[in-house]
């Protein structure tokens, strides 16, 4: 297998996490209304129920660093598959509310926990050259997998089944099967067996393997990071002055992530369109289309992420969020407004995010800390991006039901202004350069 071959291998087998991240986080859509029926539950406690999975993530990325940290990104990546196993299974098979919402939080920690570890060992093992395309490939596996959970929804929902949405969750665990035992293949991360151990000769053998025109190099400047930051192995080292402004970038990106509602969205795309009269099955095949564009905008985004850098690419993803968030906006408030528009304006949306916010958040995460306590340094950013998630899904079916989509996408529509403003003012370019790079060139540029 050439490097090049190699070094895909390992990043798509790493960044398989992110198609069941995908898939977990977007099959409940299909199932939500069934299970708010089934157990007769109130706004309120739906979707605490529906949320369980995002409190879970949270928890997943808050912590999902330690281990890492500790025991490696191999074994982590291992435990995150089994965690999604166990979840889809136990989902399936619920015999009440909190028995399901027990087992989604178990999915949940798996997320949570992937969205920390899987884009970091991608970043540490990846080429500077292409680590943008490498590390986006998570983003990539989580768009395919929201596809493929939306189309294997539609497949059950029109297949009649009894208790159908018990297929729709419980159909995950054959992915996160073949994925945890897909982990045995790949390598540790060379640059944590470098700053844990000084392993220099097994890192060499790997990164001769991924990077071969790079390996002296990024050895040689891992070592001079490690003898450079000596972290006290907590979250408290992010809060000192010298990385005070690479702990705000994650938090920032992060935060703006979600207050754009992707995951409003995604979660609860087809109640969004049946309240604008859009028939369940019609709204069904909308959510389809959601899926593909969001896949077709992945694909450019990857494309463009190393070539025209990550800045760009969230210039274009935030002045299409407001153009299309102030559109479904004004669908639901405006006077007249047919309701085949707004599939089109959701279709806007999601395009955007996919080629922006979508393509950079978790390469862009991964780059912002040292080697030392990069995990740590993830697990804030991840933390950030999934607390945020789970309030807004919290929250949603009670504002929407109450004030109706309309004044939320408003409010989403001024947030990503207020996003587009930071990427012009505080957002550095990070492209083409090593990680160790990058960590100088923000503490002589970005930190005060």
């Amino acid at each position: 297998m050439s490097n090049n071959r190699y070094a895909f291998f390992i990043s798509i087998t790493a960044a398989l996490g992110g198609f069941l991240f995908g898939f977990d986080t977007a099959v409940i859509s299909g199932a939500e209304r069934a299970i708010q029926d089934v157990w007769q539950l109130d706004d309120w406690t739906h979707g605490l129920a529906i949320a369980s999975a995002l409190y879970g993530t949270v928890i997943g990325a808050l912590f999902g660093g330690i281990p890492a940290d500790r025991f490696g990104r191999k074994k982590s990546l291992l435990w995150i598959g089994l965690f999604y196993f166990i979840s889809a299974l136990g989902s399936a098979i619920a015999w009440d509310v909190g028995s399901f919402t027990a087992f989604r939080f178990l999915g949940g920690l798996g997320v949570g926990a992937s969205s920390v570890v899987a884009p970091m060992y991608i970043s540490e093992i990846a080429p500077a050259k292409n680590r943008g395309l490498l590390v986006a490939l998570y983003q990539f596996n989580i768009v395919f997998g929201i596809v493929i959970a939306y189309i294997s929804n539609f497949l059950i929902g029109t297949a009649e089944l009894p208790e159908d949405w018990r297929w729709m969750l419980g159909v995950e665990a054959i992915p996160a099967l073949i994925y945890s035992v897909m982990i045995f293949r790949i390598p540790e991360s060379p640059r944590w067996l470098i700053s844990k151990f000084n392993n220099q000769k097994e890192a060499r053998a790997i990164l001769t393997r991924t990077d071969p025109e790079g390996v002296e190099e990024a050895i040689r400047l891992a070592i001079e990071e490690e003898n450079q930051v000596k972290s006290n192995g907590s979250f408290g080292i992010l809060f000192s002055k010298k990385y005070l402004s690479s702990t705000f970038l994650a938090i920032l990106i992060a935060f703006f992530n979600q207050v754009s509602g992707i995951n409003a969205i995604i979660y609860f795309a087809p109640r969004v369109f049946e309240m604008a009269g859009i028939s369940t099955e019609s709204a069904l095949i909308s959510t389809i289309g959601i899926g593909v564009i969001n896949l077709i905008g992945t694909f450019l985004g990857l494309y463009l992420i190393d070539r025209v850098g990550r800045k760009i690419l969230m210039y274009i993803g935030s002045f299409g969020y407001i153009i299309s968030l102030s559109l479904m906006a004004y669908n639901f408030l405006g006077p007249g407004i047919p309701t085949f528009w707004l599939p089109i304006f959701v279709f806007g949306f999601i395009l955007s995010h996919a080629i922006g916010q979508g393509s950079v958040i978790w390469v862009f995460i991964s780059e912002m800390f040292p080697n030392e306590f990069r995990a740590y340094g993830q697990s804030l950013g991840s933390f950030t991006h999934w607390i945020m998630a789970a309030l807004i899904a919290n929250v949603f079916p009670f504002f929407a039901n109450s004030f109706g989509p309309g004044y939320i996408f408003s409010f989403f529509a001024v947030m990503m202004f207020i996003q587009l403003l930071w990427v012009r003012f505080k957002m550095p370019e990070t492209k083409g350069r090593s990680l160790e790079e990058i960590q100088k060139d923000l503490h002589q540029h970005y930190v005060q």
